[in-house]
């Protein structure tokens, strides 16, 4: 039989390598990106560097808009406003209780042309909700409870609903937070500054340092070797197992055949002797000694099983 399991563990061992491999090509990525410690700095490198060779750097800033957005609900001001609101009430199944459950009716996203400031200059980013990294603080969360309308109450009723009431979340990228952005920086024909996502290359917006997106990086490369390690000792443990206990298995049906025709050959050799001896002696057939048919194991008692394989 195959050892099917141990296969498992060490192809899925190939799963975590991969994805340390490609933790490991990030992390090396990054640091070879040109770092920005001021953004005027940005414009005297891209006059400086060829206008057909994509430049990747990393800046840091604060987030700012000339026209940012007022969230209705948690009053902050952002540049990226994202709002859901979920119904959510309960459902009678068909076992005749009452189960919670949630239905989306609206998803919406806002966001203005926005920036990164420094003091020293500004830099437009573009396309950040498609960095990796990314995420956007919550600033609302509220429930507003359904209506206690009669006719509304039994119709739903009857439909076999309950309604609880409406779950209304708002995200926000809030204006002065810090972030830090990796991606290719390009300047327009008007002299605007930007950073977007390159078409070869690491696209980041995080909160975090690229010191420290390079440390979780090797973090998680480190993790990764480790699970892929694991489960490769363990596979090969289980196939190791299996082996042994194949070899063991055949190695007692071997023994055992050999012993079953030991026996057969003693009881063929023993019935030989005592032909010869009645033929020798004029024995008739009522001074015969019957041979009892013994165990081929023992070879002391007679047989009471027998072994099917």
């Amino acid at each position: 039989m195959v050892p099917w399991g141990g296969l498992s563990c060490c192809l899925s061992a190939a799963a975590p390598y991969l994805l340390g491999r490609s933790s490991g090509r990030d992390a090396e990525v990054l640091k070879t990106v040109t770092r920005v410690n001021q953004l005027k700095e940005l414009a005297q490198l891209l006059d400086l560097e060829s206008k057909m060779i994509p430049i990747i750097v990393t800046i840091s800033g604060r987030v700012g808009s000339e026209t940012p957005i007022n969230c209705q609900h948690s009053g902050l001001r952002g540049v990226i406003v994202e709002g859901t609101a979920e119904q959510h009430f309960l459902k009678h199944n068909d076992a005749g209780s009452w189960i919670q459950d949630s239905a989306l009716m609206l998803s919406m996203c806002k966001e203005v042309p926005w920036y990164l400031d420094d003091e020293t200059g500004r830099v437009y980013v573009v396309g950040a909700r498609g960095a990796v990294g990314f995420a956007l603080t919550v600033g609302s969360e509220v429930f507003e409870e359904s209506g206690r309308s009669i006719v509304r109450g039994t119709l739903d009723y009857l439909q076999g609903l309950k309604m609880l009431g409406v779950k209304r979340i708002e995200q926000v990228l809030p204006t002065g937070s810090s972030l830090t952005v990796v991606g290719e920086a390009v300047k327009d024909d008007i002299g605007t500054i930007r950073i977007q996502k390159p078409q070869k290359g690491p696209f980041y917006v995080s909160p975090k340092s690229i010191d420290q997106l390079v440390s979780n990086l090797g973090k998680w490369t480190r993790w990764y070797k480790y699970a892929s390690f694991g489960l490769t000792i363990f596979g090969v443990f289980l196939i190791t197992k299996h082996a042994i206990h194949y070899y063991l298995e055949r190695r007692r049906r071997w023994e055992l055949r050999r012993r079953v025709l030991a026996a057969a050959a003693k009881r063929a050799g023993s019935d030989n002797e005592d032909s010869t001896l009645k033929a020798e002696n004029g024995t008739g057939t009522n001074q015969d000694c019957v041979m009892p048919d013994l165990c081929v194991i023992c070879l002391e008692q007679e047989y009471n099983a027998v072994f099917i394989q």
